[in-house]
């Protein structure tokens, strides 16, 4: 059974390394994710290499095992469904679950995890739109295009939100941009780094260029199940378009 420092070492090498040539994550940068400081990281690095689940090259950085890859996966399936069932039956708001789900990652059974999907009905997103991984280890790709380089005028929707912090959530929550929110890009001032959105029929908001990009989207031909519990109503609905 592994610790939950250990836990939290390959869920955070598993989240920032794909953004690294080679996928080897820098020990700052890991040292950085998880709050140590460089050295704590490198000891805990050389431990999860001991025990397998990782491979380390000192001044380069660490990547995952296929062990490694796994035990991260299931991770954030704990992470995401417990996300899902705080938000889908618990009426927990979208911006506040991220905290509670990083302490009870840790101690969830499985029988349990399994019980809460089924409650959901087998969601393949959270409520801010992260791929659930599979019981088997496999997880659906990120759609590729965002609020800032999508196409212009091409109805789309809401289909995942990377920052999530809460003030951030709580913004785009006032403003409907929510999972399953129907929009378009209309216009872009590159001079002025802003984004013009429109929300369902007659909803316009601005956005800047930076903020734009951590929302991301993805043609309106593709579905985006979210949690959805039986006997329960989804606590955030899909405007109409």
């Amino acid at each position: 059974m592994a610790t939950p420092t250990v836990e939290n070492y390959v869920k955070q090498i598993y989240l920032a390394a794909p953004d690294h040539v080679g996928g080897l994550l820098p020990l700052g940068e890991l040292a950085e994710a998880v709050g140590v400081v460089p050295g704590t990281a490198t000891t805990m690095v050389k431990s999860l290499a001991d025990a397998g689940l990782a491979h380390y090259q000192a001044r380069r950085g660490v990547q995952l095992t296929d062990a490694g890859r796994r035990l991260a996966l299931h991770v954030l399936r704990r992470h995401r469904l417990i996300e899902s069932f705080l938000v889908g039956a618990l009426g927990f708001d979208w911006s506040e679950v991220h905290d509670e789900a990083e302490e009870l990652e840790h101690v969830v059974s499985d029988k349990l995890l399994e019980r809460i999907d089924a409650f959901l009905n087998r969601p393949v997103v959270d409520p801010h739109g992260d791929p659930i991984p599979t019981p088997a280890g496999t997880i659906a790709q990120t759609p590729p295009s965002n609020l800032a380089n999508c196409p212009l005028g091409e109805s789309m929707h809401v289909a995942r939100v990377v920052d999530q912090s809460g003030d951030f959530l709580r913004f785009l929550d006032r403003n409907g941009l929510i999972v399953g929110t129907d929009l378009k890009v209309i216009n872009r001032e590159s001079a002025a780094d802003a984004v013009q959105i429109r929300v369902g029929r007659n909803k316009r908001i601005t956005l800047g260029a930076a903020s734009a990009a951590k929302v991301l989207v993805a043609p309106n031909t593709t579905s985006t199940p979210i949690a959805q519990p039986r006997h329960a109503r989804r606590p955030h609905k899909r405007p109409k378009a």
